[in-house]
């Protein structure tokens, strides 16, 4: 259903002809403001505080009109939003981008992508300035706009605004996020189901606040006893005997780990016989890199909190667990929306009663874990996640885990397969980077999907002397055994 603001959006439209750009500054609704409606020359483009620092990007975009709006659904909110609209060569098409961490600011990046792929592209900081948590103590409604409301009402807001510039609404609308910007993707999915035709979801933060503990599990396990702590020379070692242990397993010995899943290396080997040396783990490093590689779990239950990291990701251990001190992310998470004390310490967390103190203040509010997709499938929306098995701040896993359980919600990986793919990519980092290729184009073939009803089978990743092929998960990219290895079209994906 269309909120109040969509149609004080539309009835304020000129008829019968697109509004200039500048005649947006006078759009008014309950709730917007519009603080800035602005021509901007191609090239032309000058972020404030930048100085000569503007990137290169900015140079080359066309010309646009650039609206900033500020979005008050509560009285405590201040969501900040810009839409970016094409002067010309407009695709027909509205884009949503995602955030990162805390999200606390637009993302020209992603806006400037976008507006050159002919989008007309809108970006939110999500309610608050900044990278951490701070902005929620003692304020609850900032935390609902960070949780999902900014999102939504920057979608509401910016297809309007679309509609009146170019006096067409969007053909089709696409999301495209990575970490929480993928939580941001599921959420729409999951709770409005009708904001988008098509979503991106890399890598998402959905189960927020598991990976929360998740993410401090390494660094008890490595960090709190300073005898198992694993340096950068010991991450190595490890790197380099699971490599040996599982990089051949698909057939192929390329410097990467095609399907972790069936790695099954234990440290244990490296264990010192003969007291410390720079060759081998002691007891407790052995220990706290097999706590790292199973993952989370509750010390009275035994259950799995969040899953664990897999072989091959060793390197970049040191983003959770490596020192010196933990990833700031959970711990401003902790302090600020659980304890909602500033000076808690990471080394006091408790892995049962936190995390049942953490799940019942989210009460879903962060959290993007819905199985539930039936309302975005029935009405055509489909769904693209990926998500690098060198994740360095989330387990590849989990995105595994949230597939599997769509699956089961909905009658088995088959009645899905033509609504939503995941695709696991060896060797990546956190969203882009690592070892694998990780250049990619995941937005064409959700176009393609979307559009033409071509769904992805594989999607090629690239970096300057390697391509490979993604495969829809559960396959995986197998060399066919001629041809070079380092050509995408040399692979065939396999069960």
């Amino acid at each position: 259903m269309l909120s109040k603001t969509w149609f004080v959006f539309l009835a304020l439209a000129p008829c019968g002809l697109a509004a200039s750009c500048e005649s947006l500054a006078e759009f008014t609704a309950d709730g917007t403001t519009i603080t800035l409606a602005k021509p901007v020359a191609a090239g032309a483009l000058e972020l404030p505080g930048a100085g000569t620092a503007q990137p290169a990007m900015l140079k080359q975009l066309p010309a646009f009109c650039r609206v900033a709006a500020t979005l008050k659904p509560s009285a405590d909110s201040d969501i900040k939003v810009e839409v970016w609209m094409p002067a010309s060569g407009w695709n027909g098409k509205f884009l949503g981008v995602g955030n990162g961490g805390w999200s606390g600011g637009i993302v020209y990046p992603a806006l400037a992508n976008g507006l050159m792929r002919g989008y007309a592209t809108a970006s939110t900081n999500t309610g608050h300035d900044g990278g951490d948590a701070r902005f929620a103590l003692g304020h609850p409604e900032k935390l609902t706009d960070f949780g999902y409301r900014a999102v939504h009402q920057m979608t509401i807001a910016g297809k309007a605004l679309v509609k009146a510039f170019y006096e067409k609404a969007p053909e089709r609308s696409y999301w495209n996020g990575c970490s929480s910007g993928g939580k941001q993707g599921l959420k729409e999915a999951q709770k409005f189901p009708a904001d988008y035709d098509g979503i991106v979801a890399g890598a998402p933060a959905n189960y927020w606040t598991h990976l929360m503990v998740g993410d401090l599990w390494p660094a008890h396990a490595a960090l709190v006893n300073k005898e198992a702590y694993l340096d950068r020379p010991k991450l190595e070692l490890l790197a380099k005997t699971s490599m040996a242990a599982c990089d051949k397993l698909d057939g192929l010995e390329d410097g990467s780990i095609e399907n972790p899943l069936a790695c099954k290396f234990d440290p244990t080997v490296l264990l010192c016989k003969d007291g410390a040396s720079d060759g081998c783990l002691t007891k407790p490093q052995v220990e706290a890199a097999r706590k790292i590689y199973a993952g989370a779990k509750n010390p009275r239950t035994g259950e799995l909190i969040f899953p664990g990291m897999p072989p091959g990701s060793e390197t970049v251990w040191s983003a959770l667990g490596g020192g010196p001190e933990p990833l700031g992310i959970p711990v401003s998470h902790f302090r600020y929306v659980v304890f909602k004390n500033p000076d808690w310490d990471y080394k006091t967390l408790d892995f049962d009663k936190d995390l049942a103190r953490a799940d019942e203040i989210d009460g879903g509010l962060l959290n993007a874990t819905d199985p539930n997709l039936k309302p975005f499938f029935d009405g055509g929306g489909k769904l693209l996640i990926y998500h690098g098995w060198n994740d360095q701040l989330i387990s590849p896993m989990n995105s595994i885990n949230y597939y599997e359980s769509v699956a089961a919600k909905l009658g088995g990986a088959a009645r899905i397969d033509a609504a939503f793919r995941l695709f696991m990519a060896p060797g990546m980092g956190h969203c882009a980077g690592g070892v694998g290729p990780s250049r990619q184009d995941p937005l064409s073939a959700l176009e393609q999907w979307v559009e033409k009803g071509i769904a992805p089978d594989r999607i090629v990743v690239s970096r300057p002397d390697r391509s490979r092929p993604l495969c829809a998960y559960p396959k995986v990219a197998k060399y066919k055994g001629t041809g070079s290895v380092d050509a995408a079209e040399n692979f065939v994906c396999t069960n």
